[in-house]
This record gives structure tokens, sequence and C-alpha cells, in this order.
């Protein structure tokens, strides 16, 4: 493969993050390169990225890393054909800021830019974190999740519609022909 970069790093993150065909993604599924150990590289519960401890300002770097990160066994990584370098997530490695009702599918864009589609290939899951409060996320490649920010949450809590479970009432939302639980019905009435 004598096209493939050589650069070693974030230069060769960069050159092969730009290796994507058009605009779609890289092929991260098919590269299987030596792990290379860790990279100073943190995403924080709120969606920001930093480098060695300093937020990385440009918007468009992180999108472009974004478009190289995949998730192994070990955890996720920045993944090149010739190198592979763990990163920290704290949480969830996206965040989705917006959501729309596009005929019978819920729309959702993350702060990285990717438009995903919930249904049966992007589930929404919601847990239960620390205090009761619900932690809503959404599939969004290769087992990639973005969490679902807070206003957005809170306008499918206002789509959802109430069905009866084995839970009991249940307050959900469909999107191209599944429905997701978002919450007990009683938690969310007024």
């Amino acid at each position: 493969m004598a096209d493939q970069p050589k650069t070693a790093g974030l230069e060769g993150v960069i050159a092969a993050a730009k290796q994507a065909p058009g605009r779609g993604l890289p092929p991260v599924h098919l590269w299987n390169p030596p792990h290379c150990g860790e990279i100073d590289i943190v995403i924080r519960k709120d969606g920001v990225w930093f480098h060695e401890g300093t937020p990385i300002g440009r918007e468009a770097l992180v999108r472009l890393f974004s478009t190289v990160l995949r998730k192994d066994p070990d955890g996720i990584h920045l993944i090149t054909p010739v190198e592979k370098m763990k990163i920290t997530v704290e949480d969830a490695p996206f965040i989705a800021v917006r959501v729309d009702r596009v005929g019978e599918a819920l729309r959702f864009l993350t702060n990285v830019g990717d438009a995903v589609e919930a249904g049966p290939d992007n589930a929404i899951r919601v847990e239960m974190g620390e205090g009761g409060e619900p932690r809503p996320y959404l599939h969004v490649r290769r087992g990639l999740e973005a969490l679902i920010a807070r206003p957005v949450f809170y306008e499918l809590v206002e789509l959802a519609e109430e069905r009866e479970t084995p839970d009991g009432p249940t307050l959900g939302v469909a999107s191209n022909g599944a429905w997701y639980p978002v919450g007990p019905a009683r938690a969310h009435r007024l």
C-alpha cells in the first residue's frame, strides 16, 4: 500500500482523515494498524476536545479528527492506516445538539457536523445518571455515541407519546419504524 501516509502522530491523523472520498468517512473499520500507545487528546463531557491540556480551538480540525475515531474493546482511538492511538473520552465522543422531525424520522445534528437519523441502526437509549438524572444517547456510527444535549432531550420529551409497557406507562419517541422509551410517563407529568 504505497499510497498510505507515512507520517506519525497528529500529522498522520490529519492525512488519514483527508483520504475520505467526497464528504464520506474514512474506512477506519477496514484499517488494522499496530497500537502506538496513547495520545494526549481528551474529549470532555461537554464535547470540548483538548490536546495536551489546551482546547482545540479550530472547529474544522475537531471535525476532521472526529472522522477517524474508532471504538475498540479497549477504548476509543484515533486511527490511521499506519497508527492506532488511544484517547480519553469522559462520556461520549459527540454531543447531539439539534433534533428535527423529518417525516417519520428524528434527524439529529452533532457538535461535529454528523447528521444522524434515529432508527434501527442508530438507536436512542436513556440511562439514569447520578441523582436520577436521565443521560440520553444516540448511536452515531460503529459503536460511537452522542450524548443528547439537555435542551434536545427536552424536545424529545415534548414529542414523546405514552405507551403501556411491561414496566408501566412509558413515554417514548418513534423514528424510522422504531420506538424508543425516554422515561416513565409519571415522571414527566406536571
